[in-house]
């Protein structure tokens, strides 16, 4: 059978789109997760006609197909649940098809990365807002698989309010064409904002058409410090509800500061708790006056320090600390869990709380930062395997802050998605009838559930 689907591909992909060798196959088979699979072989179309005939070959002979990027994902959605599986990798489909500078928009294929869209746009006086950490590897079809955003989002939104249209392939194998290359369009249900974020359950997006935002001529970056993470998160909430929106409101707690206090170079007051990195963006004239409503906002009881840079290279200082954090934390615990919760940013001060609260009572030491102006925590817990009992009280801990989050009306992810990682708590969100709903809609797009099956929602009772 499998030699039979192999020969099958073959006839619609040149041989160097066909990896088939175990060892060539098994770099396919992860993320940024610490999960791990095998698949059958990998498939690396390039063109829209190869995919959608990939993935009719894959209903004939009903394998599970798995569509992926530089899998640069944290939850497990790209990795293959079992060695019946093909992995569609989009990397070498990434063109950058047009540039309307007049209308806005960008057309591009899902293998472009973040960086280069980026890069594109901004020869224009453009750029796209959806600006995840890993930008200069990750690709435009994750991206959209995942919604991830990135610090923009604050001001600028996520993928699903940034892209106008998309060209993907149904599990059928059929081509489908959603959206509209106008900012206005009300024809039909919204199918664009369905498949962001279904992570590959859906289709398989061989196109998008993004759109674009003018790029602001200044910029202006502040560090503020405070004494704890309360009063940073009531900031927050200060900054949040009033007329200046800022383009990047970025959280550290003190954990996360005393972590790369002896690293970062940037001066730091010795009783610093918290730390919010702040950028406001717009037309030179006016900086200064949003800068003062901002530092206004900002200057609540517990305030140490709030600085402001004066040159690139006091902005360079400023994020060297933030910037820090990542690879610190790799290196302390390699094993550590990442989570992306978000809470509604009047409920921050609440939700810092409740997780100092939790690491006391699991003993576990938890390390957060994150997108603090949409209320999106990245919760990295920290725990070393070869410990006994620490992923026992690790697991114990995430079960408990998930649940806080849920009774604080969050969510249990806010860009890094749901894959196979936090797919068995969305039963815990999500009602029953909107199951149902989905998996109706699943079975619509994809009636023979082979588009990355197991991944995002759970089984129905």
């Amino acid at each position: 059978m499998h030699s039979d689907f192999i020969n099958h591909l073959g006839a619609h992909l040149a041989e160097h789109q066909l990896l088939t060798d175990p060892a060539d196959c098994r770099s396919y088979g992860y993320d940024n997760s610490t999960l791990q699979g095998q698949p059958l072989a990998v498939a690396l179309p390039e063109s829209h006609q190869q995919v959608v005939a990939v993935v009719k070959v894959c209903r004939e002979h009903g394998v599970s197909l798995i569509t992926r990027g530089q899998a640069t994902g944290t939850t497990g959605a790209t990795v293959p649940v079992d060695k019946h599986s093909l992995v569609m990798s989009m990397q070498r489909m990434d063109r950058i098809l047009e540039v309307n500078r007049d209308d806005r928009f960008m057309v591009v294929q899902p293998g472009v990365t973040n960086q280069a869209v980026q890069d594109a746009a901004a020869e224009h006086g453009f750029f796209w807002p959806p600006d995840p950490t890993s930008a200069s590897v990750c690709t435009i079809g994750g991206n959209l698989a995942y919604n991830s955003a990135g610090p923009r989002a604050v001001k600028y939104g996520t993928p699903r309010e940034n892209t106008l249209a998309l060209t993907a392939v149904t599990g059928s194998g059929e081509t489908l064409h959603t959206g509209v290359k106008t900012t206005k369009g009300v024809v039909g249900y919204d199918l664009t904002r369905l498949l962001i974020g279904s992570e590959g359950t859906l289709a398989v997006i061989t196109e998008a058409t993004l759109k674009l935002t003018p790029l602001q001529p200044a910029k202006r970056t502040l560090r503020a410090t405070y004494r704890d993470v309360h009063s940073a998160a009531c900031a927050v909430s200060n900054i949040m509800a009033q007329p200046v929106v800022p383009c990047t409101l970025e959280f550290m707690d003190g954990n996360a500061i005393d972590m790369v206090r002896n690293e970062a170079p940037a001066d730091l007051p010795e009783k610093a708790g918290a730390l919010l990195m702040i950028e406001i963006d717009g037309i030179e004239f006016q900086l200064d006056e949003l800068v003062s409503r901002i530092v206004a906002a900002a200057s609540v009881e517990g305030a140490l320090e709030i600085q402001r840079a004066r040159s690139q290279q006091e902005v360079k200082a400023l994020w060297e600390t933030r910037k820090a954090l990542s690879p610190a934390l790799r290196r302390v615990a390699p094993k550590k869990i990442n989570e992306d919760v978000v809470v509604p940013v009047s409920r921050m001060p609440e939700l810092v709380n409740q997780l100092a609260l939790l690491s006391k009572k699991h003993a576990v030491q938890i390390v957060n930062f994150g997108h603090a102006g949409n209320g999106n925590l990245h919760v990295n817990l920290l725990y070393d395997p070869g410990v006994a009992n620490q992923r026992e009280n690790t697991e114990a801990c995430l079960s408990d802050v998930f649940a806080a989050v849920l009774k604080m009306e969050g969510t249990i992810s806010g860009e890094h998605g749901i894959g196979l990682v936090k797919r068995d708590w969305v039963g815990k969100e999500l009602d029953t009838t909107s199951l149902k709903l989905m998996h109706g809609i699943k079975k619509q797009f994809d009636p023979d559930g082979i588009l990355n099956p197991g991944k995002t929602l759970p089984a129905l009772d």
